[in-house]
């Protein structure tokens, strides 16, 4: 399994451009200058029903995110017991350019959190190409009292890069998962962590590391 470093921050999301690859892919190819093309095979889980998750690649090659436009767990209130977790898994078909491959140097995880005093909020995720071990889940969690964006960063150090084997189709898969424990907060107050805004505006990206295949 990888190993993933992760620093986070619990404040308000700036987007950061999609350019703004980490510093792991410094030691990786630059970006190949056809455009890729990204194809949503599957979106399963309580966390993105149908048409509640749209994938779009970056311009330059470096990053592709994923919008959730319904993704909440909550807990404490009128909420229902299976509410306290959401999860979802996404199956991709990443099209590059010949002569290219790719592995993910690291992501960005954003959204917004109302957690009442006791109650605590937890974002997990891991990704993985098809048939490849899976990086290992991490996960990062927030305690109540919160009411705000939050932002998690995952980062792969450069020789922990898993690419996708050059000349082989391999779906990439993104599992991710948010829960929320009422813990001793007051059980009549609802408490719940989202992967999405009010505006919509906030994505999770990942970010690419590029690799020229032998003989290219």
């Amino acid at each position: 399994m990888r190993k993933l470093t992760a620093s986070a921050a619990g404040l308000a999301a700036l987007a950061l451009p999609l350019s703004a690859a980490p510093a792991a892919s410094a030691a990786s190819d630059p970006p190949p200058p056809d455009r890729i093309v990204i194809d949503v095979l599957t979106v399963n889980g309580s966390g993105c029903a149908a048409r509640t998750a749209a994938v779009a690649s970056a311009s330059d090659n470096t990053a592709f995110t994923v919008t959730y436009s319904d993704y909440l767990a909550q807990a404490g209130g009128n909420s229902n017991p299976t509410d306290f977790r959401k999860n979802c898994q996404i199956n991709l078909r990443v099209h590059v350019p010949q002569g290219f491959t790719y592995a993910i140097a690291g992501a960005d995880y954003r959204g917004f959190a109302h957690l009442q005093a006791g109650a605590t909020g937890m974002e997990q995720a891991s990704y993985y190409h098809q048939g490849m071990s899976d990086t290992a889940s991490v996960s990062h969690t927030i305690n109540g009292s919160f009411s705000d964006n939050w932002q998690f960063s995952d980062r792969t150090d450069v020789a922990e890069l898993v690419y996708k084997p050059c000349g082989e189709d391999r779906n990439f898969n993104i599992n991710t998962e948010l829960r929320v424990y009422k813990g001793s907060s007051d059980p009549s107050k609802t408490s719940f962590m989202a992967f999405d805004s009010a505006d919509g505006s906030v994505k999770t990206t990942y970010h690419f590391a590029w690799k020229r295949c032998p003989g290219r």
